[in-house]
């Protein structure tokens, strides 16, 4: 048994590894945060990044730097972050698009489940189904009605194959009993042009990105895909309520860390992204663009995400989608 002094030294040891742990955990950060933004600037993930931005820094007390990394729908910039040293200075932010990895690109280089922990769902908003101003519909029952009248002659609109505009128009089809034609572009600049245009007459467009196009009678908005109207689109009713209960699609901007790192630093990430997005200001300033503060905790972001991979995986498979 070991000695009285023994003893005394192993519990000092202890207390002294405890102490360091803490101290560490109190300490970060200690050094700039990088914040890789997997998507262009300009598009709705850079958006909602640069106007945390400074506030983030502020509570943390280190810069806070923006580092865009596109490519491959957004896979480029998660897997630069997968690879990342799980200490809290390289985090993600992620598009929806995030839960469709798996099905769209079946050779990731990492596992979205294992390599990424979710930190936070920061905001949300709803797709909004717009049409270009020429199609012959003033609401969401006339259009619907057209589109059966004229089954394959329209046409939508996405970023890609598997994105949410993409997967978004399979369930309106999939619920309405409508066929509309599939036109992928790489990228929202390309697909919104063409809508802009009149070459594709539809598509479900981030509420935040369709808002400007709405505003000037360049497009007119038929539905929303929440459950609620969004305070930006209070006279467009959603998809539910023009008779499609259930249907529900969201858009959102999530905060993602490596694997393994620690829990006091997403806590502390989270807290304070919570303190930011609640702030009345900074809800107002996304009110105003069409998206809703969430900020989670990272159990709620896992239950979000799942749920979401469930409702495309069957989707995809009902439908025998071709995700290529």
């Amino acid at each position: 048994m070991p000695s009285v002094a023994i003893r005394s030294l192993i519990a000092c040891v202890i207390l002294a590894g405890a102490a360091v742990t803490l101290h560490a955990q109190q300490a970060w950060p200690t050094k700039p945060v990088r914040l890789v933004v997997a998507f262009p600037p300009g598009g709705i993930v850079d958006n909602v990044a640069r106007q945390l931005q400074p506030r983030l820094q502020a509570a943390l007390g280190q810069p806070v730097i923006i580092d865009n990394r596109s490519g491959a729908g957004g896979t480029v910039g998660a897997a630069e972050v997968a690879r990342a040293a799980p200490d809290g200075y390289t985090l993600l932010m992620v598009f929806d698009s995030y839960a469709t990895y798996p099905l769209v690109y079946p050779k990731l280089s990492f596992d979205i489940a294992k390599d990424l922990q979710p930190v936070t769902q920061i905001a949300s908003n709803p797709l909004v189904l717009v049409v270009n101003p020429r199609v012959p519909a003033n609401d969401f029952k006339s259009f619907v009605g057209l589109l059966k009248s004229q089954p394959g002659q329209y046409n939508y609109a996405s970023v890609g194959p598997g994105s949410s505009n993409h997967l978004t128009a399979e369930l309106f089809k999939a619920q309405t009993g409508t066929f509309v034609t599939h036109i992928p572009y790489r990228g929202g600049g390309p697909a919104q042009q063409d809508l802009l245009g009149g070459q594709v007459e539809m598509m479900f467009l981030s509420a935040v990105l369709a808002q400007p196009h709405v505003k000037a009678g360049k497009l007119r908005a038929l539905a929303q895909t929440g459950a609620q109207r969004a305070p930006a689109y209070a006279d467009t009713p959603t998809v539910a309520e023009s008779g499609y209960r259930g249907f529900e699609v969201n858009s959102w901007v999530g905060l993602l860390a490596p694997a393994g790192t620690p829990r006091s630093v997403v806590d502390r990430l989270q807290t304070e992204v919570r303190k930011i997005v609640t702030d009345p200001a900074f809800d107002q300033r996304l009110r105003e663009q069409g998206l809703t503060g969430i900020a989670g905790t990272p159990e709620q972001f896992v239950v979000v995400l799942r749920a979401e991979q469930d409702k495309w995986t069957r989707l995809v498979r009902e439908r025998s989608l071709s995700l290529e």
